[in-house]
């Protein structure tokens, strides 16, 4: 399999614009999904179910960690672009419904202007994460045993601090936001050197995820800071 980095100018060019295009799109469809679950009370109603008990939390999170995988996996190993359009479907759904109980406590709880903030944060760090990626011609690939060990180690985390009822506080989600721009830089290379040029709906799912990962811990820390003021 040939894959983008070793492709033809003009083959690595379209492949880069369709990717960032498709990127464009999920986020769009996210944005859909949400104003959506807003004006019908899903998000209201989803909210009030997941904070009746932390292990209802627990078990949305696990099912959608196998819902992102199987996803993720779908769209990855998939050669028809049809496949990797269900695959990435599934996964802003998925991301959507999770999503949707953050934002509403941000859009109830905190200032108007969290949510803006927080969207505009994650775009200039990932504009400039994609920068130095592209820029640089780093090879970031390396970072994938880090990212393993590291994503174990904060799933860990999240699974004690919901059974054990404790927070995790601004600390973690500042290390996270780190953990999510390393993810950024690792996908940007992923996609270059491990996808062929029709995979671009796979590499934009790949990117969405990491996209959406640090948006969440972005807007933890804006609501975080937003409270104390």
């Amino acid at each position: 399999m040939i894959v983008v980095a070793q492709a033809q100018p003009n083959e690595r060019a379209k492949f880069i614009q369709q990717t960032y295009t498709h990127l464009a799109g999920a986020v769009g469809a996210f944005i859909a999904l949400e104003f959506l679950f807003f004006q019908t009370g899903i998000a209201a109603a989803f909210t009030s179910f997941v904070l009746a008990s932390r292990f209802t939390w627990l078990a949305i999170l696990g099912g959608f960690a196998i819902l992102g995988w199987l996803a993720r996996s779908l769209s990855a190993q998939a050669d028809s672009v049809q496949t990797q359009y269900i695959g990435l479907g599934i996964y802003v759904l998925g991301e959507a419904l999770l999503f949707a109980p953050l934002l509403y406590i941000a859009a109830t709880f905190s200032d108007a202007s969290v949510i803006p903030t927080a969207g505009i944060l994650t775009l200039l760090l990932f504009a400039g994460l994609t920068t130095v990626a592209f820029t640089t011609r780093t090879d970031f690939t390396f970072l994938g045993g880090i990212l393993t060990i590291g994503g174990f180690v904060a799933l860990g985390l999240i699974v004690c601090s919901i059974i054990f009822g404790f927070t995790l506080g601004l600390v973690f989600s500042v290390v996270m936001v780190v953990f999510a721009s390393a993810a950024i830089l690792y996908d940007t290379s992923k996609i270059m050197h491990h996808y062929a040029p029709h995979q671009y709906v796979a590499a934009s799912l790949e990117l969405f995820a990491s996209v959406a990962l640090l948006f969440w811990y972005v807007l933890r820390i804006v609501m975080a800071l937003s409270s104390r003021r």
